[in-house]
């Protein structure tokens, strides 16, 4: 007990799952606890979107470790309207601009894609990276939920009441605040321009922010959306509605389609999504929701939507979160509907699932975070294996321990690992050098500790694939390391005493100092004989900079530029007969 009471002091999660916990007991004591996410598939749902769904798997999967049972809902909202074709998506162009209006379960897919709609093929992706991210959860489509007749007695409580809706909304119609909004609608000039150039924006995680709220219409408000019988857009107008035979009329302004239809046994529809989610909040019974800050300004879904569930549907608010912006690093601010934004998918293919875990579950929802594509994602790995270090050897601080221990699997048991997890940036390095030849890579790898060779390429997996993805699709050509095929006779002619003296030292220690260790302390140590000093003298100014017009001379010799991967890993890469070629030997 003094343990996890420990964890709750240091440890978001834990919190929440206090909170969560006595929260469900308060309502609905002995039923299962349920928290819940919603993703919109109008697009390629990308790592902003995923903080939607990792904060409350976090905090469920924190609730079944402590043996209570716990539901994650995930509600795919594929019966949102498709508002816009995203730029950037492969097998679509600007004809799919016709299906604008129509469910997104009714929008043809990619051309191309093996799923049978836009909408499952979006879900596809995600639901992949989820399963390999180790999220246990119910999904539910709400294109399902609708057309099934299952929200029938909300649609027509919500029309019933549609004046106390409408009076709700109208509080934030009539007293909009033209200084108000979101956070970071409220920076700085300066402050925002950084924002922009830094984050990618988490705002369409969880249903259409900026979605009809119904309003605006001559023969009253409806906070219900026909889609329409002809062209199946949502580009309807209800002129009509008989609260006792639910007989309602409507109109659609893209085909000119007229209907009279009861909505007691009609399936082709929606509430409008003000509406729409606190109703599902009430059915649902959720204790426990996250939403992005486009959600928690005033007039916005989660503000209005704690009103409308409990003036209307005699329900309670879930307890959320507002999440932060989750940026790319060397990346510009995006939404998924932009298109060619990095996704969860993208993430696996170059970094393993328990380090993205980690990256959300070290962070409390409100801190904004980057995930790296760029050379950043090296340094990342450093820490994240020095963490595991810590947590080895007990030097850890409690909630890096908390973090590391989520990140690393779940209540259901450990996610795959690399059974060598060598360092990142030497994988990295290795791969970029031998482009994938599985025969070098062995060679290489077997020689960073030859005490303990490596003796099979598995033994590096899946970190070394993930390296060698990082390599092939997010470092550019003319960064790729190519190693010389001659020596280059000029630069070796033009020498002086100094620089032929340190290859004479580096290429008679080569030998004796062969694996990653040796190497370093050979490559560090040749400037330091060449002063007259130790080997392991502390390095000065002057050495530091001598050290830097050796490792030069190195990079131009073997690479031709003057920098490159980490030296020792250069130089076991290439092997110790080309090294001595190409340096003049």
């Amino acid at each position: 007990m003094a343990e996890s009471q420990t964890s709750t002091e240091t440890d978001w999660v834990s919190r929440f799952a206090d909170d969560v916990i006595a929260e469900s007991e308060r309502r609905a004591p002995g039923k299962p606890v349920v928290v819940a996410s919603g993703l919109s598939p109008s697009g390629p749902i990308h790592l902003g979107n995923l903080r939607e769904v990792m904060t409350p798997h976090l905090v469920a999967d924190e609730i079944r470790r402590r043996g209570l049972t716990v539901r994650h809902l995930i509600s795919w909202d594929d019966y949102d309207r498709y508002r816009k074709v995203p730029n950037g998506v492969p097998g679509v162009d600007a004809s799919w601009a016709e299906h604008i209006g129509k469910p997104l379960t009714s929008v043809p897919a990619p051309a191309g894609s093996s799923h049978p709609n836009w909408a499952e093929h979006f879900k596809a992706a995600m639901t992949a990276a989820l399963d390999e991210l180790g999220v246990e959860y119910d999904g539910i489509s709400q294109t399902e939920q609708y057309t099934a007749g299952t929200y029938r007695e909300q649609i027509l409580h919500a029309m019933k009441h549609r004046g106390d809706i409408d009076a709700v909304l109208d509080r934030y119609r009539t007293k909009k605040d033209p200084a108000a909004g979101s956070a970071s609608q409220k920076k700085k000039p300066q402050q925002q321009k950084k924002v922009d150039e830094a984050e990618l924006e988490a705002a369409e995680g969880s249903g259409a922010a900026d979605e009809d709220d119904g309003s605006g219409n001559s023969a009253g408000y409806f906070p219900y959306k026909p889609y329409c019988g002809n062209c199946e857009k949502d580009l309807t107008v209800v002129t009509s509605y008989d609260d006792d035979t639910t007989e309602l009329n409507y109109t659609c302004s893209a085909c000119g389609f007229a209907e009279t239809v009861r909505l007691n046994e009609f399936n082709r529809g929606k509430l409008v999504w003000k509406v729409d989610w606190p109703m599902r909040w009430a059915y649902e019974g959720v204790i426990f929701e996250p939403s992005g800050v486009d959600h928690s300004s005033p007039g916005s879904s989660f503000v209005v939507g704690g009103q409308i569930v409990r003036e209307v549907f005699d329900g309670v608010q879930p307890i959320g979160p507002m999440y932060a912006f989750v940026g790319i690093s060397g990346m510009a601010k995006m939404s998924s509907s932009k298109g060619g934004v990095p996704t969860p998918a993208d993430a696996l293919k170059i970094m393993e699932a328990p380090l993205l875990r980690w990256l959300y579950a070290r962070r409390r929802p409100n801190q904004s975070f980057k995930i790296a594509f760029d050379q950043e994602i090296q340094r990342l790995y450093d820490e994240w294996d020095s963490l595991g270090r810590k947590v080895a050897d007990g030097t850890v601080l409690p909630a890096d321990a908390a973090a590391y221990a989520r990140a690393i699997g779940t209540a259901a048991g450990e996610l795959p690992s690399t059974p060598r997890p060598l360092p990142y940036r030497t994988l990295a390095s290795v791969a970029d050098i031998t482009a994938g030849a599985e025969d070098q890579t062995l060679r290489i790898l077997s020689e960073l500790d030859p005490e303990n060779p490596l003796t099979s390429l598995d033994e590096a997996r899946p970190r070394l694939d993930r390296a060698e993805n990082w390599i092939t699709t997010q470092v550019p050509a003319e960064a790729r390391t190519i190693v010389r095929d001659e020596p280059d006779k000029e630069l070796l002619g033009s020498l002086d005493d100094q620089g032929r003296e340190s290859l004479r030292l580096l290429l008679e220690g080569l030998d004796s100092h062969w694996s990653l260790d040796g190497l370093t302390t050979l490559v560090y140590g040749v400037p330091k004989v060449l002063a007259g000093l130790e080997p392991d003298a502390k390095p000065t100014p002057e050495l530091k900079a001598a050290q830097r017009s050796f490792f030069a001379l190195l990079y131009r010799l073997l690479v031709s530029r003057d920098t490159g991967p980490r030296l020792p890993t250069l130089l076991l890469a290439v092997g110790a007969d080309r090294v001595r070629r190409l340096l003049g030997a």
